[in-house]
């Protein structure tokens, strides 16, 4: 189970897909701010493998190499799979949209049935590293909230302001990543 490709294997993977620049640029910065995050959880007494959430937000906008809609999570989800990832890094890929994806928003997407909601403490982080970072640049919360506030309905904010607070929580409310 923890036959986790290394860095360099992750930035090929993203690379063979078809990942433009920007896209391996933006998950770089993303796995960068994941492993801060993960550090400062760690700290704290939180049980966390640095190395799944590095590994993991690396890989976590693969489907981008095929479109740049909501869907990546699942045609990322797809090329792990395709390319024998393991199961804890098809996981982060699948559920780090926004801040999770319901039963019934996947529904309606035409998704399969799933869990598209970050369950573990490592799918946690890179989701919410991914909403602070836009391009490859770090932004504030609300900042973050404000931009997904133009395209997401209130349910998916309030999931992402959820996210926020566990977060701040599990690192012990540090002034950590911003």
């Amino acid at each position: 189970m923890r036959n986790l490709p290394s860095r360099e294997q992750a930035l090929q993977f993203l690379r063979q897909s078809g990942c433009s620049r920007n896209v391996v640029k933006h998950c770089e910065a993303v796995a960068e701010l994941a492993v801060e995050i993960a550090k400062a959880c760690k700290k704290n007494g939180v049980e966390v493998d640095l190395e799944l959430v590095e590994i993991g937000a690396l890989l976590h906008d693969i489907g981008r190499a095929k479109t740049h809609s909501v869907h990546h999570a699942v045609v990322g989800a797809k090329i792990a799979k395709s390319l024998g990832l393991s199961e804890p890094l098809i996981s982060i890929i699948k559920r780090h949209v926004g801040g999770g994806i319901t039963a019934n928003e996947a529904k309606k997407l035409g998704w399969s049935n799933s869990i598209y909601i970050p369950q573990t403490i490592e799918e946690k982080i890179v989701s919410y590293a991914d909403k602070l970072i836009e391009g490859s640049k770090r932004v504030p919360i609300e900042r973050a909230i404000d931009n997904f506030s133009r395209e997401l309905p209130p349910s998916a904010i309030a999931r992402i302001r959820r996210l926020h607070r566990e977060m701040l929580v599990l690192m012990g409310d540090c002034k950590c990543p911003q």
